[in-house]
């Protein structure tokens, strides 16, 4: 793990206390692990030799980070659920379905902290595809789902949880290597370290099978796309040629196109390059209409 450089005194004494640590769901048992990336700069998109660029990748441009926490695997079905199953029952609420715990303080708590992710929909049909749900990745919601979980797991656990920025992920992917893969610019090890389309069986896999990248993170190339907190723009890297930048954002004013990356199980080898980008659209909402 490369040290962190150019840090305030301030910055680099806060990274010092930043350990890894297990948030568990309470009262549920389901847990998760939280791993602390250090900050620093880095090269962010590609260069213009790799194998398989796109030019949404360029140009390469230096970006500075904060240390932040990001989960060492992808969300599962086992936590996603649990705000799920909240949103769904307050949704029988408003039927007239509520039953005898609606005068339960538990209950309400937890009325008031769905009310204030503003209670989206239920997806249209399982999303799941019957792929499997314990330690499973979760998938097929919208952004504003993910966002919306990440606003109830606040509440929950008194812990500020949010989507990573596309720089805070693509820099915790490459986890200090300048390669196209966090583990080399040849794809042929791909295998060992994730899912995708020539050994995923045309499914995605349970999270954590495969070799983390040299910072101890899973399947941050394939089985699933990690949706991040940006819109997407082709040409947006284009303002950051011959300068550099600190913790970019790139504020969405509409709902699509907004920037996924990572690649998943269906993907071609170059697809789950670290500097690779995607664009969501408006059909991916078909099943989750949130």
């Amino acid at each position: 793990m490369p040290a962190p450089t150019d840090l305030p005194a301030s910055v680099a004494a806060a990274e010092g206390e930043m350990k890894p640590y297990t948030e568990t769901i309470s009262p549920s048992s389901v847990a998760f692990d939280m791993v602390p990336i250090p900050g620093g700069t880095f090269q962010m998109g590609s260069p213009v030799g790799e194998s398989d660029r796109r030019e949404d990748e360029g140009p390469q441009h230096e970006v500075g980070l904060e240390p932040f926490w990001i989960g060492r695997c992808e969300v599962t079905w086992d936590e996603y659920n649990l705000w799920a199953a909240v949103v769904e029952g307050l949704a029988a609420d408003d039927t007239g379905d509520a039953g005898a715990d609606q005068q339960d303080p538990a209950r309400r708590r937890m009325e008031a902290i769905a009310d204030a992710i503003a209670r989206p929909s239920k997806p249209f049909a399982d999303v799941t595809f019957d792929m499997g749900k314990s330690g499973y990745p979760a998938f097929g919601m919208t952004q504003l789902a993910a966002r919306c979980y990440c606003k109830w797991l606040c509440a929950k656990t008194g812990r500020y949880y949010r989507l990573p920025t596309e720089a805070e992920w693509e820099y915790a992917c490459r986890a200090g290597t300048t390669t196209a893969y966090s583990f080399g610019n040849d794809p042929g090890p791909l295998e060992d370290h994730g899912w995708f389309f020539f050994n995923a069986n045309d499914r995605c896999q349970k999270v954590g099978q495969k070799k983390p990248n040299p910072w101890g993170l899973h399947d941050m190339h394939g089985n699933v796309a990690e949706w991040v907190l940006d819109a997407y723009d082709p040409g947006y890297y284009q303002q950051f040629a011959g300068r550099a930048v600190r913790n970019p954002l790139l504020v969405p004013q509409t709902e699509h196109p907004r920037a996924v990356r990572g690649g998943c199980w269906d993907d071609d080898p170059d697809r789950l390059r670290s500097a690779a980008r995607r664009a969501s659209t408006p059909e991916w909402k078909s099943l989750d209409p949130r």
